[in-house]
């Protein structure tokens, strides 16, 4: 990390990404849960706020970065795809398992 101050992105130690634990934090995500689920219109919130900052990072990115950032943010997004699925199988089991 560039900047001992700044927010890490993954454990050096288990090599996992740290996103989630830091996303959980966020004033965004808790005012969504805060009622025990999300419904369309804060997904529609969430959304325009990632295309906002997409909008404001973009153009500060040379064209070598912006292409490493474009696959970071594509394998961010297949990682917490198959870890929804992973998590929605392990709950089915369980939930199979308990009848």
């Amino acid at each position: 990390m560039a900047d001992c101050n700044a927010v890490a992105w993954f454990d050096e130690r288990s090599e996992s990404p740290l996103l989630a634990e830091h996303a959980r934090t966020r004033s965004s995500f808790l005012k969504a849960v805060a009622d025990g689920k999300v419904d369309f219109s804060e997904l529609e919130e969430q959304q325009k706020r990632v295309v906002a900052l997409m909008r404001e990072v973009e153009p500060l990115l040379s064209e070598e970065a912006r292409e490493r950032v474009t696959e970071l943010l594509h394998e961010v997004t297949v990682y917490d795809m198959m870890t929804t699925l992973y998590l929605a199988a392990q709950s089915g089991r369980t939930l199979r398992n308990r009848q």
